[in-house]
């Protein structure tokens, strides 16, 4: 089966299906007599056994699940017990059958609990790798900022600052203040 781009698998599994029904419904072609024996190949989509998988692990790990199977069980006790009204009872004091669809409930109840846990891991392990290569992202981009903030400062450090500024104006008004305050001196530096 080839792949179209810019198509999923589903889509193209569905033109397949298409295709093929087309050429099943030929009527100028015989049919494969080999083909009619085999049954029509489903898709299973396993993705869909995992999820209910996960609902009923996230189910029986509830409150309500146990309020419902302590009832159950409850009632199942109470209507099996040899004291009371005279009614049918279906299973006698040591409530075998009460044990036995437990142990039937626990049965199937581990396997899917495990498939749900192992979905869980493997969502966690794809979730982790992310977080990984996102840290190392996020490690690379500070270094890259404080190396340039390290070439900011450097680079800083020989750029006169305002208050550099204001200091060098302010010595050089007062040199010039100065000099004007002096009494004039002719060129052989003595004063007139």
């Amino acid at each position: 089966m080839s792949e179209i781009p810019g198509r999923n698998r589903r889509d193209q599994r569905r033109e397949d299906r298409g295709e093929r029904r087309d050429e099943r419904h030929r009527l100028d072609q015989p049919r494969d007599p080999r083909r009619a024996l085999r049954p029509a190949r489903r898709d299973f989509d396993s993705d869909r056994f995992g999820r209910f998988a996960e609902g009923f692990a996230r189910f029986m790990g509830t409150a309500t699940f146990l309020a419902w199977m302590t009832g159950f069980i409850t009632v199942w006790i109470i209507w099996n017990v040899p004291y009371g009204l005279d009614r049918p009872r279906f299973d006698s004091y040591p409530f075998i059958f009460l044990t036995l669809m437990l142990s039937l409930q626990a049965s199937y109840a581990a396997p899917l609990i495990l498939l749900a846990q192992n979905r869980q891991e493997a969502r966690d392990r794809v979730q982790q790798e992310q977080d990984r290569q996102a840290d190392a992202q996020s490690h690379a981009d500070m270094e890259f900022l404080a190396r340039e903030v390290a070439g900011l400062r450097l680079g800083l450090g020989e750029v006169a600052t305002r208050d550099f500024i204001r200091s060098e104006l302010r010595d050089l008004t007062e040199a010039i203040e100065r000099t004007d305050e002096s009494p004039p001196q002719d060129q052989s530096g003595h004063p007139d």
